[in-house]
């Protein structure tokens, strides 16, 4: 039974490299600060679909940018959105920056694009940015994100995230997220197999955006941010990570709710990328240890899980300067249990829960109907 502890051994070796890429990401960044920005304009796509505690601050953080020129852009599908009040107060309060909301119409199987689509139709400037309504950054981001793309080949940047939360399922989650899903875009980035952009930061050129058939090209799929990276990828242009590390506050309040968020977003990966996802089977280092464990190789069992806790340690504060991360990292071996448990639920079914509908699938990951 000791061949159960090879696992384990991959395992560690997986999260050994997860360490190997969060201390090339810090170093990278150190040796490559990005003190200029491109001369170019900014328009802020922001897509809203309802509001949470903590979305006027986010929204507010964006106003605050020390960036020569840039607008925002909201978009509601509905003129009863319960954001419109708070994006009013947000025009209120900064009324020498150009800041719209606006009702939009366009209707696609991905409501989200739909909403980007005609926000796009109406934005200003040749740089488009868009990022999740609940997103919050810092007065340097539009400098940071901007000024990758300067680099050669540069199509599309995008940035790392962490998350917060008031209640327990929603820590429980933001923990995940800093231990778990960060560590793996770390690691796809060191070995530069990103085709990928992440919903918290896409900053790419209208005019490249025309070039890939717009929002209309991605407005069947469901996972957008994935189809958005694949499709600059396609013209020979490069996903690019900028140094800043956005912040979301995470809405779950009831463990229910975080199961399904997590269901939806495995599910979604697993249709976009499924030698990826099938591949995620190696990074469940607790599952693999305690195997290992249970069949007599416990060196090799406590060997994988001590790795995997210091490598999460490493990206969670020392990455994303998460300090939750470091509090709550006695929880990581329990937390990785319920990842596995999702992995496992999401390599069967093509229903997920999203915005409040149950939709179904296609294989390559677009969205068929509500049911």
């Amino acid at each position: 039974m000791i061949w159960l502890a090879v696992p384990a051994l991959a395992s560690a070796a997986y999260w050994l490299l997860v360490i190997v890429a969060a201390t090339w990401w810090t170093r990278h960044f150190r040796r490559h600060s990005q003190p200029r920005t491109t001369s170019l304009p900014v328009s802020i796509l922001k897509p809203v679909h309802g509001r949470d505690p903590h979305f006027y601050e986010a929204i507010r953080s964006h106003a605050l940018e020390d960036y020569p020129q840039y607008e925002i852009l909201f978009g509601i599908g509905r003129a009863n959105d319960p954001a419109a009040e708070d994006i009013r107060r947000l025009i209120a309060e900064f009324p020498a920056l150009p800041i719209r909301l606006i009702v939009t119409s366009t209707k696609m199987p991905n409501a989200k694009v739909g909403v980007l689509a005609d926000l796009a139709a109406q934005a200003r400037y040749p740089l488009l940015l868009i990022n999740d309504s609940d997103i919050r950054v810092e007065p340097d981001y539009l400098s940071q994100v901007t000024a990758l793309l300067d680099q050669p080949h540069a199509g599309l940047v995008t940035c790392l995230y962490r998350a917060q939360s008031e209640n327990l399922p929603g820590r429980w989650e933001a923990l995940g997220v800093a231990t778990e899903f960060a560590p793996s875009v770390l690691v796809a980035r060191m070995l530069g197999s990103v085709e990928f952009a992440l919903g918290s930061t896409m900053l790419l050129r209208a005019e490249d955006l025309r070039r890939i058939g717009g929002f209309a090209a991605i407005g069947d799929y469901l996972a957008d941010d994935y189809q958005l990276g694949r499709r600059i990828r396609g013209l020979g242009l490069r996903v690019l990570f900028a140094p800043a590390i956005v912040e979301t506050h995470l809405g779950g309040a009831t463990w229910g709710e975080v199961w399904r968020h997590q269901l939806r977003w495995s599910r979604g990966i697993r249709v976009s990328r499924p030698g990826g996802y099938y591949g995620y089977l190696v990074t469940h280092a607790t599952f693999w240890a305690l195997v290992a464990i249970a069949a007599g190789a416990w060196p090799a069992g406590v060997t994988a899980l001590a790795i995997r806790m210091l490598a999460g340690i490493c990206v969670g504060w020392g990455v994303l300067r998460d300090p939750a991360a470091l509090r709550r990292a006695c929880w990581i071996p329990f937390r990785d249990l319920w990842g596995f448990a999702i992995w496992v639920c999401g390599l069967s079914g093509d229903t997920v829960e999203w915005r409040g509908a149950r939709i179904r699938l296609s294989p390559d990951g677009k969205i068929l109907q509500d049911l």
